[in-house]
């Protein structure tokens, strides 16, 4: 579909690995899963007509609903227009989570303060303290598009002519329908290459080594099932030990790193991608 692209701006997110990634997807498949969805690179690039999405950030979950319903996409856009690119402004619409009666704002409003504070907050982070308040900067931009009016319709299009199924779930729950023949992409939060590289939490509840490993098994359980599984994660000693299994490929991919808290951290560094193709393996 034209125009059919991310409508957040996300940390990690895949766009400039596409091209790897659809080397290994296969021509046919059933169900496509993806459990730690984000801003939906791999989603929208592979556009299947059968998707279970799911991502533990509720209030990205929460974007996603807003935008595959046609009378709160409207809602949205409307809302999006009346922000202003402004700091003292940016840093007023940043606070509001931290008000007792945050959750009550209907789920327009705080989509519609999802895409401003990712459109013009710094590198489009989405970080959250201990408490779970965003507390990403102003990002000073002069020109921040968070009305993306024709590629926000283009993904509302999408979500609806095909079977797409969103959840908040953890990334265990979020696949358990998943059957042979189907497909499966994790995009993990990655394993930390040193102690400066991790941009801190996604949500409150850090994703840690014991998440890695729960992952793993679940990989393999995939993998033994008969479907086929792809998995991104930083090429640390720690991933590639763990998914040293019978069957598993791990291909080093070249990847742009954007985020750390030093200038000499970023820059050009290798990612692995994890291939088990259970289709093909002897039962």
């Amino acid at each position: 579909m034209d125009n059919l692209q991310p409508f957040i701006k996300w940390v990690g997110g895949k766009r400039q690995l596409l091209h790897e990634i659809r080397k290994y997807v296969p021509s046919i498949f059933g169900t496509y899963y993806e459990p730690f969805v984000g801003g939906g690179a791999v989603l929208f690039d592979l556009a299947p007509k059968n998707a279970v999405i799911n991502d533990s950030n509720a209030e990205l979950i929460n974007l996603y609903k807003v935008i595959k319903s046609k009378r709160k996409l409207e809602q949205l856009i409307r809302k999006l227009k009346e922000h202003r690119n402004e700091e003292e402004y940016y840093y007023k619409v940043r606070a509001e989570d931290r008000s007792d009666d945050y959750f009550t704002k209907s789920d327009v409003d705080r989509a519609s303060r999802f895409i401003y504070l990712n459109r013009t907050g710094y590198n489009g982070l989405y970080r959250v303290n201990s408490n779970g308040y965003f507390n990403v900067p102003f990002g000073k931009y002069k020109n921040p598009d968070y009305v993306n009016e024709s590629v926000l319709r283009r993904c509302h299009e999408y979500l609806n002519k095909n079977n797409v199924r969103i959840t908040n779930k953890d990334f265990e729950s979020a696949v358990k329908g998943a059957k042979a023949g189907d497909l499966i992409y994790f995009d993990p939060p990655y394993d930390p290459l040193n102690e400066t590289s991790s941009f801190t939490s996604y949500t409150k509840d850090s994703f840690g080594d014991w998440d890695q490993v729960r992952l793993r098994n679940l990989f393999i359980k995939l993998y033994e099932k008969g479907c086929y599984v792809i998995l991104s994660n930083s090429d640390t000693l720690f991933i590639n030990k763990l998914y040293n299994y019978p069957g598993v490929q791990i291909i080093k991919v070249e990847a742009s790193r954007n985020v750390n808290s030093k200038k000499e951290g970023r820059g050009k560094i290798t990612e692995v991608m994890v291939i088990a193709d259970g289709t093909n393996k002897e039962r």
